[in-house]
């Protein structure tokens, strides 16, 4: 089982960017991990070890913005389909890394 957390939060004022990295180093204690950079995930054992993470991601909710919790399992979980864009490298880059020593 899975729990997603995905929130949409204000930075634009020093307040705002506190609660936001506050929010954001709070799940990471909790054990989530970022799957994108609104979206944490968290693998639980069971669905009463899901609710146990939910009342904690409920407790550290921020004043403002917008927070979801999403319970998927893991079959659900792994037909994820993810797409990763290409980035092209600048023209003088040859993608090699140098080494030193």
């Amino acid at each position: 089982m899975w729990l997603l957390v995905l929130f949409d939060l204000p930075t634009e004022t020093k307040k705002d960017l506190r609660e936001y990295t506050q929010f954001r180093k709070r799940l990471i204690q909790d054990g989530f991990t970022m799957f994108q950079f609104s979206i944490y995930v968290r693998h639980c054992a069971s669905m009463e070890n899901a609710e146990v993470h939910k009342k904690r991601v409920k407790a550290i909710l921020p004043e403002y913005g917008k927070v979801g919790i999403i319970c998927i399992t893991d079959k659900q979980f792994g037909n994820i389909e993810l797409f990763y864009g290409t980035k092209s490298l600048p023209p003088n880059a040859s993608g090699q890394q140098l080494e030193l020593f």
